[in-house]
């Protein structure tokens, strides 16, 4: 789920029925659902509100959809390897990136063209990418190994630079708020890692037992709320304390995490 640039709606992926729900993040009413949008596994808007972006997990392909209040067309239908999983787009709007799953590949899509700019090898089981606020480094998570892989893209030729241990299928990113760190869910370990993206090292790391998953962070900065995803719960996380301080029961597989008063991201 992400909240629209505009901040009027909360965009809730529903991957296997081919649509998409608008909730008021306020008042959490449904506003409306969008049929005919094919395996919205992963979404991302760009921040000029010009497009909406999926990823057809299932289908192999990414999608760009025009966006307007109104209705979203679908314009081009991008073919990728196998199972294109996560999504970042940069802060001037220019570059889409998405992690292949089951190719072990990231792929760069130039969003004025619409066509693949690049690709490179990745670590085993790419999944989530989080980009640096300067759009130089991308931080990407090795659900099939034990460590964020870290690339520079700041030129034409993509690079490899780092690889930063944090834990068992290092999986998705949630910025801290203050755009030096990032918090890193690692699935397996049952950890969450903060990393510092100046440094590219880990920082902290907190416990979260059954599986965590998507997370966000309290506007403050104290709070993870973090979705276990064997568990049927919600895990928050006191960063202070560093520990779970509470366990909220919820249905089975939980995956995206969204509170309104949310840390920047």
């Amino acid at each position: 789920m992400y909240l629209t640039p505009d901040e009027k709606s909360l965009v809730v992926a529903n991957a296997l029925a081919d649509t998409l729900t608008f909730i008021d993040p306020k008042t959490a009413q449904v506003q409306r659902t969008v049929r005919g949008i094919v395996d919205p596994y992963h979404l991302r808007f760009t921040p000029d509100m010009k497009w909406l972006i999926t990823a057809a997990n299932r289908l192999n392909h990414v999608d760009f959809y025009r966006w307007d209040d109104k209705d979203l067309t679908l314009v081009q239908r991008v073919a990728t390897s196998k199972t294109p999983s996560h999504l970042w787009v940069d802060s001037k709007s220019r570059t889409v990136y998405s992690t292949m799953q089951d190719s072990d590949e990231l792929v760069a899509i130039d969003i004025a063209t619409q066509k693949i700019k690049w690709r490179i090898k990745t670590g085993a089981m790419p999944a989530d990418i989080y980009g640096s606020p300067d759009d130089k480094f991308l931080f990407i998570g090795l659900t099939g190994s034990d460590s964020v892989e870290v690339f520079d893209v700041s030129d034409t030729t993509p690079k490899s630079v780092q690889r930063i241990k944090t834990g068992n299928g290092a999986h998705a990113f949630r910025g801290a708020g203050d755009k030096r760190h990032v918090y890193v869910s690692n699935r397996v370990a049952n950890t969450i890692s903060k990393i510092d993206m100046v440094k590219h090292q880990v920082v902290d790391t907190y416990p979260a037992p059954g599986g965590p998953d998507c997370m966000d962070v309290s506007a403050d900065g104290r709070w993870i709320y973090v979705s276990a995803r064997w568990a049927r719960k919600m895990l928050v996380i006191d960063t202070v304390e560093r520990k779970v301080v509470q366990k909220i029961n919820v249905g089975k597989s939980p995956h995206g995490v969204w509170t309104l008063q949310h840390a920047p991201r």
